[in-house]
């Protein structure tokens, strides 16, 4: 063995928690090195609601500490990366006025059974807690109560049966797998001595080194200290450390998405956020011009085979009809779904909502044979990623003798640093253009996907240059930067992570062809190559996504 590379800190998987954690360490001065077996944000990271949220379903189980933090990190969210989160006005439609006061009370003193038939008295002062918690940092207004009229008025279509509704303001990532890459980013340009590296797995150990295997070859590394947060995966890596755990007892979660013009007019905006008959709350809201419906909460540990179910795609179907029984909805409708799995604590509750979304950092102490601790990221959720790793790197810190000195709080990310609002975009938009000779219109797209790291593309990609075929403003050129700026290794990693065609559901087979000409054209691919990639990526697309193509 060749004598191994010296790190302060290893985090294995590149999900938004050790993302995040790789960005606060790597501010920090550390020598980092992040490692996932796929690529960045491919796992439970990729399959999330695609919400910010504060968590206001978790007020009924008591995790008040959760809610103010998740309140805070969403305030946060919309001021560091306003490129990518932005508010999301939601409606809760109510059946009665004072239902479910009862089950909540008992759910909150610890009852297992899950409250049902929520109403409207209780969802008010629900709301009335939650705007209280999102006081810190406010930047959305606060909840109103309408009465049935109202409701009716502002949205026809909802079942007879709904006697008022509450609207407040969460909010929701436009595209959560760029975010993770931009925080993976951001840790490499803190600290050029930091690597992070996609589609590299950890071997094992080989005299208290770490061994990693990826598209370069075996890898060696001496960490002083090992953060596991590999998600559903944390107990398998464990195990390849050399001790067996029992830390994860993790949830599926699935989501559709429907071409369905006539739903996505009627939802105006808003997410419906209602109670199905089983007492789980459900969502519905537009996404990339499709509509958003999910999501399950069913117990699983096999994330690498975590796929959508028909079963699944009834229920979704089924409470969406009896919240909107005037609008046709069908499964012919479906064009993408994904799925993942919670990396939630092992929990003997008897229903998966009971299970803490907060999170947790048990530790494994060196030993003979590995001669690092490793702290294992368990549960946490997406909206608190900032402040989870902010926990982390305080204690990593402590650990290795060094202090903090930079603060994530206030650290913009990725494209939404100097992000241009109100006026001022429009200004951004025509400086950028006249600069480069690009289309007004094309920079304030790639404004809204890429934040003001559009003006890097922006200056590297002809005026002229053509859209991909069966899209209308994704140039050939602005494939070629992101293949060979964003870490792209794979096919699929542009088509579901650097791009949202897919599931915007608007890849063609002339598309994808297209796609993937440009990236092996970037990437030195022969023919071999570009045919496996583009047999692998729409044998993804097909089998685990429902995409058509």
């Amino acid at each position: 063995m060749t004598t191994p590379e010296p790190f302060d800190v290893a985090i294995i998987g590149a999900g938004i928690n050790g993302a995040g954690l790789f960005r606060d360490l790597c501010a920090q001065g550390l020598r980092v090195i992040l490692i996932d077996k796929g690529d960045f944000g491919s796992g439970t990271s990729a399959a999330p609601s695609r919400m910010i949220h504060g968590g206001l379903k978790y007020l009924e189980t008591g995790q008040f500490g959760l809610v103010a933090q998740s309140t805070l990190e969403r305030n946060l969210l919309l001021r560091n990366a306003p490129h990518l989160v932005r508010p999301l006005p939601t409606m809760i439609p109510l059946h009665s006025w004072w239902g479910g006061i009862g089950p909540a009370i008992r759910t909150l003193f610890g009852s297992k059974t899950a409250g049902r038939s929520r109403g409207a008295a209780l969802i008010e002062a629900g709301l009335l807690v939650y705007d209280l918690f999102g006081s810190r940092g406010r930047v959305m207004p606060r909840h109103r109560l309408m009465g049935r009229a109202r409701t009716r008025a502002a949205m026809p279509h909802l079942a007879p049966d709904i006697i008022a509704s509450a609207l407040y303001h969460d909010a929701r990532v436009t595209h959560p797998e760029r975010l993770v890459l931009e925080l993976v980013q951001e840790g490499l340009a803190a600290n050029a001595e930091s690597v992070a590296l996609n589609w590299t797995s950890l071997a094992g150990l080989d005299r208290g080194a770490l061994t990693l295997v990826g598209p370069q070859g075996t890898r060696h590394v001496a960490p002083r200290l090992v953060v596991n947060a590999a998600g559903p995966w944390i107990d398998r890596v464990n195990a390849v450390l050399g001790q067996e755990t029992r830390f994860i007892g993790g949830t599926k979660g699935s989501h559709i998405l429907l071409d369905h013009p006539a739903l996505l007019t009627a939802l105006d905006g808003r997410m419906l956020y209602f109670e199905a008959d089983d007492g789980r709350l459900l969502l519905i809201y537009g996404y990339e011009g499709r509509v958003l419906m999910g999501t399950s909460d069913l117990p699983d540990d096999d994330p690498d085979a975590a796929a959508c179910t028909e079963p699944e795609v009834d229920y979704f179907l089924t409470m969406a009809k009896r919240v909107l029984p005037a609008i046709a909805i069908n499964r012919d409708q479906i064009v993408y779904a994904y799925s993942g799995i919670r990396p939630l604590p092992r929990s003997d509750a008897a229903a998966p909502g009971l299970i803490s979304r907060d999170h947790s950092t048990p530790t494994l102490p060196a030993d003979a044979t590995r001669p690092f601790d490793v702290i294992s990221l368990v549960g946490g959720k997406w909206t608190t990623f900032r402040g989870f790793a902010e926990e982390v790197a305080d204690d990593v810190l402590a650990r290795l003798g060094a202090g903090r000195s930079v603060s994530t709080r206030d650290l913009p990310i990725g494209g939404g640093r100097d992000f241009p609002k109100g006026a001022a975009r429009a200004v951004w938009v025509a400086r950028v253009a006249a600069a480069t000779g690009q289309p007004a219109q094309r920079i304030e797209g790639w404004l809204d996907r890429y934040g003001t790291r559009a003006e890097a593309i922006a200056a590297q990609v002809t005026a002229d240059d053509r859209t991909l075929p069966g899209t209308d403003d994704m140039t050939q050129g602005e494939i070629d930067w992101i293949v060979r700026h964003e870490a792209v290794v794979h096919l699929q990693d542009l088509v579901l992570r650097r791009t949202q065609l897919a599931i915007a559901g608007r890849l063609s087979a002339a598309t994808l062809a297209a796609m993937a000409q440009v990236t092996g054209a970037a990437l030195g691919w022969d023919d071999r190559r570009l045919a496996t990639e583009l047999a692998q990526t729409t044998a993804l697309l097909q089998d685990r996504h429902r995409a058509r193509l």
